[in-house]
């Protein structure tokens, strides 16, 4: 039990009858809610969804089936992961990194080419210690990390895998064809605002309503939790709602304007006709933001629609300026003095400099918005310095600053005020930090 009960948390003695009698949900679909676009479709009658309400403490493995509308990108089952607790209604929602694609070699997982997570589906037993890259991903997630302490380690936790290779957004059905002429098609169903609509329908029916609900994910899961957050808070209705997007930017792109001052275009433009948002996704989002200032030709209005439409809420973001690896998946196979560059460290510096320019409007966006702030450290020696919150929170740090990343998510969820907006100018001191041989090995496994 926390030392000091959270807005959230049940009373000693309701958290001793939980035991026995675990809660029941609270807060169920309604009629109203099965039906239109997007609906919030249920298992049938019978399904053995695989959930206990009184198995704490453990990851428990929670199948949805094709009547929900989820599935992976291969078409086989989508699953989630949940790991309750009795003494809290608080809850976070945890979406998985893992890339993008949108052909056959990126879809397919064919070696060379940056892809999407999980191209064969997602195993029972996904969230064992056997695969750290879900079971340890981040001390959001992990209750017993052994140095980094952050509250959401004792709220019921929700792990969304990532199988469809769409930050979560895509509805389409795609058929990819093999380059090489060597393998037969693929079928790829970028399933991700349906999966997620799935998941929110067995949370709604069958856990009580968050107080207090965090949705967050690093990469491919930031910028799902960006995308849909909206639907996310008005379905599951917590009284205190919370958003932290690491490393998974949105950036501005005008349909229309020019690549040179807007180098994310090529890539959104790709991606709303292979991950078919303009024919559904984009529209259901606007549905819920437009009047509060989404515009669909510039998607990265959807901050400060967000700001204003949950104007009550904390909202973050944060990204390394020196982030090799979103950067990647969004200049290199969009811009042909880059992917044919043969030397890599000028390939590199060139990725990065568009980086720097998207991420230099994002950050004067965000310092603009009062209660979505913006963390943006330099370099950390691991995973091609992507994902601040991963592995720990340590050492995406700005030094000249005298900040930790830890200030920034304490802010977020316990601060008041504006949210705190902060940025690292260089990033000499985090390259003169000593060899750090945890960061090594990791990097190796990733």
């Amino acid at each position: 039990m926390p030392v000091r009960a959270e807005l959230g948390d049940y009373s000693a003695w309701q958290t001793f009858l939980n035991l026995f009698n675990p809660p029941k949900a609270d807060n169920k679909v309604t009629p109203d809610q099965r039906q239109g676009d997007y609906p919030l479709l249920a298992n049938p009658g019978g399904f053995n969804a695989g959930f206990s309400p009184g198995n704490y403490y453990a990851w428990q493995t929670v199948k949805l089936a094709p009547e929900t509308g989820a599935v992976c990108g291969n078409g086989s089952t989508y699953k989630f992961f949940v790991n309750r607790v009795p003494n809290t209604r608080n809850t976070i929602i945890y979406l998985e990194g893992g890339g993008a694609c949108w052909d056959y070699a990126s879809c397919s997982g064919a070696a060379g080419i940056r892809g999407a997570r999980n191209p064969n589906g997602i195993p029972d037993d996904y969230m064992s210690l056997m695969n750290p890259g879900a079971s340890l991903v981040s001390p959001f997630v992990v209750r017993l990390h052994p140095w980094t302490r952050t509250k959401t380690q004792n709220w019921n936790m929700v792990y969304v895998p990532y199988c469809t290779g769409d930050i979560y957004s895509g509805d389409k059905v795609a058929i990819y064809e093999d380059e090489n002429g060597q393998n037969a098609p693929l079928v790829w169903h970028h399933n991700g605002l349906r999966n997620m609509r799935a998941v929110l329908s067995w949370l709604k029916d069958n856990l009580q309503r968050p107080t207090q609900l965090l949705t967050t994910g690093c990469s491919a899961g930031g910028a799902g939790s960006l995308t849909n957050y909206a639907h996310i808070r008005r379905d599951m209705e917590p009284t205190k709602g919370f958003l932290i997007d690491d490393s998974g930017p949105v950036f501005a792109a005008p349909v229309g304007g020019n690549d040179s001052q807007y180098p994310s275009i090529r890539l959104q433009n790709h991606i709303r006709s292979a991950w078919g948002l303009s024919n559904g996704p984009l529209s259901y989002m606007l549905a819920e933001l437009g009047p509060y200032g989404l515009n669909l030709n510039n998607l990265g209005t959807i901050y400060s629609a967000l700001s204003s439409r949950w104007s009550a809420d904390r909202l973050g973001h944060t990204h390394f300026w020196q982030d090799l690896n979103y950067s990647s998946y969004s200049y290199e196979r969009f811009y042909e003095d880059i992917f044919n560059d043969p030397d890599q460290a000028s390939r590199q510096a060139k990725i990065k400099a568009r980086w720097a320019v998207d991420t230099d409007r994002l950050k004067t966006t965000l310092n603009g918005l009062n209660n979505f702030g913006g963390y943006f450290p330099q370099f950390r020696a691991v995973n091609e310095s992507h994902c601040t919150s991963i592995i720990e929170f340590a050492n995406a740090d700005i030094q000249e600053q005298g900040l930790e990343l830890d200030h920034f998510i304490n802010n977020v969820l316990n601060g008041s005020g504006n949210v705190m907006d902060a940025s690292e100018s260089s990033p000499q001191q985090d390259y003169n930090k000593p060899f750090n041989l945890l960061y090594w090995t990791l990097d190796q496994l990733l």
